[in-house]
């Protein structure tokens, strides 16, 4: 459990910012940003898209960090919008 007001908040003003984010985002990026968002709200439904293969990609971003806590999921999706979305 995130005890942790300010990770918490930093994450929630993350998603925002990709919320809000009007360019087109790599989909490495998006993947990486939804596995950590998903594990980050603990929702391990299954992947909702109608496509297939769009639910095999994110099914295996899922995987791909399945090991990480809450929190760790929190500052990698704050450290990864950081680093590849809000540069100067």
């Amino acid at each position: 459990m995130v005890n942790d007001n300010s990770i918490v908040s930093k994450f929630e003003d993350a998603v925002a910012f990709v919320n809000n984010y009007t360019t087109p985002l790599p989909a490495d990026l998006l993947l990486k940003l939804y596995a950590y968002y998903k594990i980050a709200n603990q929702n391990n439904n299954n992947p909702g898209s109608t496509t297939p293969l769009i639910n095999a990609f994110k099914a295996n971003a899922l995987f791909q960090a399945k090991d990480i806590s809450k929190e760790e999921a929190m500052l990698n999706y704050i450290a990864l919008v950081e680093k590849e979305l809000k540069r100067s």
